[in-house]
């Protein structure tokens, strides 16, 4: 459980230098960029497993790999646009809900068990989520622009799904260190890719600023995915419940530091959700 608890607190610590970065006026491309050669260079420096580009390159798990590092890099870029077109309320339920994704694909593939106490803990997290994204923002039109939402959703639930499958089928425990360090180091070449091809939106500037900002994100978003995937290998949690608690976890957590560090205000609603959140961990965890 431990590992969960490491994955959850790292992955709310995104969220915290996502906001820095606002607030600094940092470039954020650049610094997702720099942020995945660190988590790159963290991974490979920590695998127990030496790099070797042919062995790497002939593993089961390296397909997998460049395909979520894809997905990595696009649906970061993604949610990022949902926010500015859509707004944050709707880019954090789109994100936050798709944990439904993982959860019905372990019913049906890992055969878990979906008992009516299970069932109904994962109604009340998908329930929270919801509640707790909601914001006093108005003017937002939620049926226009349903492309991003939906898009994202649906990205950010087959990379959990996918994470989870190849984890499980084709990574040795002692791989997933060098496993993590090839998906960020394919997703930070894209950005790079990115960069020279389209100048314009993505074109690098010499900010140490944002450099040492993305070696900070590196850092912390290597540890997010790193004890995800080593509490996705514990035996006495299944595969649906670590999404769900993991999910609904970082949702309370980040709403609770932007009320004690960032004077953001929580409606009736909001507590709601984070009450709900409350007991729908300890549903999973007894369940």
């Amino acid at each position: 459980m431990l590992e969960l608890f490491y994955s959850i607190i790292s992955s709310s610590l995104l969220f915290v230098l996502f906001k820095s970065f606002q607030l600094k006026k940092i470039n954020t491309f650049q610094a997702i960029v720099v942020n995945y050669f660190t988590a790159a260079i963290v991974g490979v420096s920590l695998s127990a497993v030496d790099f070797n580009y042919g062995n790497t390159v002939g593993s089961n798990w390296f397909i997998g790999a460049i395909l979520l590092g894809i997905l990595f890099i696009s649906i970061f870029n993604l949610m990022a646009k949902t926010a500015q077109i859509n707004g944050l309320s709707v880019a954090s339920v789109a994100s936050k809900m798709s944990v439904i994704i993982p959860v019905i694909f372990g019913f049906y593939v890992y055969n878990e068990e979906a008992g009516f106490i299970k069932v109904i803990a994962i109604l009340l997290a998908l329930i929270a989520v919801y509640l707790v994204s909601i914001k006093n923002e108005k003017n937002i039109d939620f049926k226009k622009h349903l492309s991003y939402p939906i898009l994202l959703f649906l990205g950010s639930g087959v990379i959990d799904t996918s994470i989870k499958f190849i984890e499980t089928t084709y990574v040795p425990e002692n791989g997933i260190p060098l496993f993590s360090a090839t998906i960020f180091l394919i997703a930070g070449s894209i950005g790079i890719i990115l960069s020279i091809g389209f100048k314009k939106n993505f074109g690098f500037k010499n900010d140490i600023k944002t450099i040492i900002a993305g070696i900070i994100l590196g850092i912390v978003n290597y540890s997010s995915i790193y004890f995800l995937l080593k509490a996705l290998n514990n035996e006495h949690l299944e595969s649906s419940s670590i999404f769900t608690i993991n999910n609904v976890a970082i949702v309370m957590t980040t709403s609770l530091i932007g009320l004690l560090f960032y004077k953001e205000s929580l409606s009736k609603k909001n507590w709601l959700g984070i009450s709900l959140a409350i007991i729908s961990i300890m549903l999973i965890s007894t369940s």
